[in-house]
């Protein structure tokens, strides 16, 4: 429901945000839904087959808004985020495929219930398990821009039109992710114990060497599509602590970072529409000429970075200390502490790089003297509220969401063999 909820609001805000498109219009459009609609079927499907299908729907769309609406090197961007994604999911569905054979005749069924009761009841084996579990982390990971897998997605969100890029960094995105919570972590607990020291590795590389690559970055939208991928290692903290309080708080950060980065997207957008260049070094000064997008890209900012009484905080504190509780066993419990420990490290990182780039892009001495730009349009405030107002109202109240995710996550755990 909390997924549902985002892509809708995510899809309401993009679509607010789209302005004029200059030619194929209803083609545009017909694509936002499109993605729209596969990421929301995926999230709501409990068939194996429709929560596959759903998200392949939108892989075309995502090709076409880039190749024809995109900036910059777009064409290439595109192929290369079409030929990643399909490679991903073709993985997914060799994975998906094992998973449906690995349970007996009996029990087969692509009801995503009754392969969670034949799951409990232990008749998928351990070493199955371990095979199937890898696949579906490859598949997903693909998709999610896990390390090493992650270089379609910066070069796609830069290219992309700023609606597509909210619509998919900020909801299609977390599709992977939910795979991972919805189907690997519970049909698949031996499997995720086995890799469990895999994972670790992978999310800490997320973190700390894509954190440190988004500092490095002198262009905006480059900065926004790597701080993108870095916080997907946070997400996969919370699914590798594998108890109900880590995972919990991935799921709402996975609703928390749709958010805020749709918000960041939007805002970028909009400044690429005024301005020669997205480089920091061709900017500076907007806050002058922009109020409005200052203040709205200096919230998504705040919230990206988890600061307190935003979505983002109260889910990173459930990803932290569900990662000090790790689920598995006391055995490893130790190298859970120390990587919980270094992926803290990332929330400096982030710091340094978000307040950085608003410093750059809307404070300082602009780059070009003499030249009036104009604000975003007073229209956009709904939007922006509604982004931000969601973020907060969860950032306030998260038992909100914790009352409708932790009892689905409390029925895998105490279900597990």
């Amino acid at each position: 429901l909390v997924m549902i909820l985002l892509g809708a609001i995510v899809l309401l805000a993009a679509v607010w945000f789209t302005g004029e498109i200059g030619h194929h219009e209803n083609a545009f459009y017909a694509c936002l839904l499109l993605i729209a609609g596969g990421a929301i079927g995926a999230f709501a499907s409990l068939n194996l087959f429709f929560f596959y299908a759903f998200h392949e729907l939108a892989l075309i769309p995502t090709f076409l808004l880039i190749g024809i609406w995109g900036t910059g090197n777009r064409r290439a961007a595109a192929w290369k985020v079409t030929i990643y994604l399909a490679l991903g999911s073709v993985i997914l569905l060799v994975g998906l495929i094992m998973l449906y054979r690995a349970v007996p005749s009996s029990a087969r069924s692509l009801d995503l219930r009754v392969l969670q009761a034949a799951a409990s009841a232990g008749e998928i084996a351990p070493v199955m398990q371990s095979s199937i579990y890898l696949v579906l982390l490859i598949g997903f990971g693909i998709l999610i821009s896990l390390v090493p897998f992650h270089t379609w997605a910066p070069e796609a969100y830069a290219s992309a039109p700023a609606p597509a890029a909210m619509l998919h960094a900020g909801v299609l995105k977390k599709f992977g992710l939910y795979g991972l919570l919805r189907l690997a972590l519970p049909l698949l607990p031996d499997g995720a114990r086995h890799w469990s020291g895999l994972l670790l590795l992978l999310l800490l590389a997320n973190i700390i060497y894509i954190g440190l690559v988004t500092i490095a970055q002198r262009r905006l939208d480059w900065m926004l599509g790597y701080s993108s991928v870095m916080h997907m290692g946070y997400i996969f903290l919370g699914i590798a602590s594998a108890n109900i309080l880590g995972t919990t708080g991935a799921a709402i950060l996975m609703f928390a970072h749709g958010l805020s980065i749709a918000l960041l997207f939007a805002i970028t957008g909009e400044i690429r529409k005024r301005v020669s260049s997205l480089d920091f070094e061709a900017m500076g000064g907007l806050a002058k000429q922009m109020p409005l997008a200052a203040f709205a890209f200096g919230l998504g900012v705040f919230a990206a970075i988890g600061l307190p009484g935003f979505s983002n905080f109260a889910a990173e504190i459930m990803v932290v200390f569900g990662a000090f509780r790790n689920g598995f066993d006391y055995q490893h419990f130790h190298i859970f502490q120390w990587a919980t420990l270094l992926a803290l490290w990332g929330v400096v990182i982030s710091a340094i790089y978000m307040l950085r780039a608003y410093r750059r892009t809307f404070f300082g001495s602009p780059a070009e003297s003499g030249i009036a730009i104009a604000d975003i349009r007073s229209g956009f405030r709904f939007p922006i509220a509604l982004l931000v107002a969601a973020s907060i109202l969860f950032g306030f109240f998260p038992q909100i969401a914790v009352q409708r995710i932790a009892p689905a996550f409390r029925n895998y755990f105490t279900a597990s063999p």
